[in-house]
């Protein structure tokens, strides 16, 4: 059963990364403190968060054991920093990936910030490096990248600053543990965290297959979703591996002079442009239309098809659970 739990955690910027995750606090039974420089945008962002709350509670998706007003309870909304970070205890900033910005930001929290808060960023791509160098609270400073929607896809980067004290790093995994998202620990910042570059590494290939025209768009995104990606939902591609096999070094060696011929085959890094761009876009545009409405459409039903995957999986865990 969700208690209240001790503490506050603050959320700085309220747009879609700053709701999901006053969301995902709130359902772990945390106080949440939204804060957002205008007023209108804070007021807009609480309405927003209700009606989610509300209709995830109707169709039985609502995080956590409490009700959705027990939730929304929890959630305030300020715009002065100061007061917002009084008696916090983790600082989640949720504001445009902009460095200048960002990096403004950690700056006054750094100086209204006590000793044992923990100031956490949501950046994709920005290194910790770049934003936390040179802070008084370095050793308190990590990056906590979710996958969008957080709500439904529970998987949060954790990367270090060189800095950052190892014991910053186990409290928020195990925060991030309490409130049912799944934490990753990297041991040093890279480019890409992890996620991107499993992404981009996938990417980069479909798109050489789609340019030379080994098989259509359309046909490419159909292998992932109806084929890796069922396999994808449930386990990694190093358990696949030794799943695949009679474990995982029988694998390599049956496998292994393959994988390395046909990785050499692999063309150059595409540039993104050109003749493959007009036409992976003409074949996405013919299924979902490129303008406001039909991508909204499309990705309503993406987090429809989520909720129920993020369900099952649920259920399979707790099946598991009973049978051990």
């Amino acid at each position: 059963m969700t208690t209240i739990q001790e503490g506050q955690v603050v959320i700085v910027g309220s747009g879609l990364i700053g709701c999901s995750w006053a969301m995902v606090f709130a359902s772990g039974g945390y106080q949440v403190k939204l804060y957002d420089i205008v007023q209108e945008q804070v007021t807009k962002a609480l309405e927003k968060i209700r009606k989610q709350m509300k209709e995830l509670e109707e169709i039985g998706m609502l995080k956590g054991t409490l009700k959705a007003e027990q939730q929304l309870s929890l959630i305030s909304g300020c715009t002065d920093l100061k007061a917002a970070v009084e008696g916090a205890m983790y600082i989640q900033e949720c504001t445009p990936e902009n460095l200048e910005l960002k990096k403004k930001i950690f700056g006054q929290l750094d100086l209204l910030v006590g000793n044992n808060v923990i100031l956490s960023s949501s950046t994709s791509c920005l290194l910790p490096t770049k934003l936390f160098t040179g802070l008084k609270h370095v050793k308190q400073c990590i990056v906590a990248h979710p996958v969008n929607p957080p709500y439904y896809v529970p998987l949060v980067e954790l990367v270090p600053h060189p800095e950052t004290d190892p014991c910053t790093l186990e409290r928020t995994y195990a925060l991030m543990k309490k409130i049912g998202q799944s934490p990753v620990k990297l041991t040093k910042e890279i480019d890409g965290f992890v996620l991107n570059r499993l992404q981009y590494a996938i990417i980069s290939e479909a798109w050489r297959l789609a340019g030379d025209g080994i098989i259509s768009p359309v046909d490419l995104d159909l292998v992932m979703s109806d084929g890796l990606g069922m396999r994808y939902a449930f386990m990694g591609p190093l358990e696949t591996m030794h799943l695949n096999a009679e474990g995982l070094r029988n694998y390599c060696k049956r496998y292994r002079e393959g994988i390395v011929r046909v990785l050499k085959s692999f063309g150059p890094i595409p540039d993104f442009a050109g003749a493959t761009e007009d036409k992976i876009y003409a074949a996405m545009c013919k299924e979902t239309p490129d303008d406001a409405e039909h991508l909204n459409a499309r990705r309503q039903w993406r987090d429809n098809c989520l909720v129920h995957l993020a369900k099952l999986k649920k259920e399979i865990k707790s099946e598991d659970l009973h049978h051990h």
